[in-house]
């Protein structure tokens, strides 16, 4: 039999394991054309919980009682598409199965024996694309400026912050606890970390921490902390707006500064981008970041839980804050 996770109700602020219903159902046979796949590693990543939702989006939303999809990794256990061969990983946007049949469309083959098949999932694919390209096509970095990275101990965090000091950045980070921040600076060599929630003062702490003020600042959280960056940027800083994770389970519109004066006065640019909008660059990027991961400059931060049925829990967790780096399942 055949495990999938489907998405039963949409979620009302925060989601729950309820929202989630695990159904059983016979293997598919494949036809000519068709590939058989094992899910071997699940990515649970904050946007899906925008994809829950039934809201105008850049991607269209999850069905009700249909099973949701991610980033995965799958090993192929039979084939009848010569592109494939039994035996081949490949990465994908697939559904959250056990099994499942493809036609080969939108799957990209990885190699198990030149990086971890995980790491497909992390620096070496999306999570990696997402920090690099929104780091250097609008945050455009120079050498000796200061990035302020928010979410900084999460998968795209903590490689924008490496990739940040190896382009010669003062780096900070921003994270949710001591252990978070001491990982910070001693597994991801930023310069200064400071933990929020034992942070009176976010202000002032920023500007403690970055004396010469703000240069970029790459929000995954948005809300107060983007706020109290406000404060401390400087003349050209560049805000690259990656996600707002404080703010997607809100069920009102939440109640913030407004960031026009400070762009104004400050000549400051403000972009949200999403990553497939520089989809012409993927293999540009992926080839830096192999690179650097190759010559040790990158590490690459899990946190993996194990087995099928942990999948909605490992996504939950996200929102409490439980993961370092990337959150994957490995089935």
């Amino acid at each position: 039999m055949n495990k999938a996770i489907l998405l039963e109700k949409r979620p009302v602020g925060k989601p729950k394991l309820s929202d989630f219903k695990f159904v059983s159902n016979k293997i598919e046979e494949i036809s000519t054309g068709e590939l058989l796949l094992k899910t071997t590693y699940v990515s649970v990543d904050p946007y899906l919980r925008g994809r829950m939702s039934d809201a105008k989006s850049y991607i269209p939303p999850f069905e009700l009682h249909k099973p949701i999809s991610s980033g995965i990794i799958a090993e192929v256990i039979d084939s009848k598409n010569p592109a494939f061969t039994k035996g081949d990983f490949v990465s994908g946007m697939l559904a959250w199965k056990e099994f499942q049949k493809s036609n080969g469309e939108g799957l990209l083959k990885v190699d198990a024996t030149r990086a971890p098949l995980s790491t497909y999932l992390g620096v070496l694919g999306m999570t990696g694309l997402t920090a690099y390209l929104g780091l250097t096509e609008i945050g455009k970095p120079k050498k000796g400026e200061t990035i302020v990275v928010s979410g900084a101990a999460g998968a795209v965090g903590s490689i924008v912050g490496q990739i940040g000091k190896i382009l010669g950045c003062r780096v900070i980070g921003i994270a949710g606890s001591d252990e978070k921040t001491a990982l910070l600076k001693s597994k991801f060599g930023f310069d200064e970390a400071i933990n929020y929630n034992t942070t009176k003062n976010m202000a002032a702490a920023i500007k403690e921490a970055a004396p010469n003020g703000v240069d970029i600042y790459f929000d995954n959280v948005g809300g107060p902390i983007s706020d109290a960056v406000l404060l401390n940027i400087n003349q050209f800083a560049r805000f690259i707006i990656c996600g707002a994770i404080s703010l997607y389970n809100n069920t009102e519109l939440p109640k913030s500064m407004s960031v026009q004066p400070f762009l104004v006065k400050n000549s400051a640019l403000m972009q949200g981008f999403i990553v497939f909008n520089y989809a012409e660059k993927y293999a540009e990027a992926i080839a830096q970041l192999s690179i650097w991961l190759a010559e040790g400059k990158l590490t690459s931060a899990e946190t993996i839980s194990e087995g099928f049925d942990t999948i909605p829990q490992a996504f939950l967790d996200l929102f409490e804050g439980k993961n370092s780096g990337k959150m994957l399942v490995k089935i």
